[in-house]
């Protein structure tokens, strides 16, 4: 009988391109929404935020779901407001 405790279990891959419907809520659970040692303006209203979206950018998550939810063909595409 084999166990397995104390095997390291990998994270599911992360998927940019998961984006929820218009009026849903965004999951950032995960640490890499959350930059515990800086604050840095929110590329949507410019006020400080610890969070961060899935490419890394400043952005408050009630931003970024107010923005999903005004622009919900380019957050399907995988774009957010500040791709250029």
């Amino acid at each position: 009988m084999t166990s397995t405790r104390g095997k390291n279990k990998k994270k599911p891959p992360f998927e940019p391109g998961l984006v929820p419907p218009p009026g849903a809520l965004l999951v950032w659970r995960d640490s890499q929404h959350f930059d515990r040692w800086q604050d840095r303006p929110c590329v949507l209203c410019d006020q400080p935020t610890p969070m961060r979206s899935h490419v890394g950018e400043p952005v408050h998550k009630a931003c970024a779901e107010d923005w999903i939810a005004a622009n919900p063909v380019e957050a399907r595409l995988g774009r957010f407001a500040s791709d250029t």
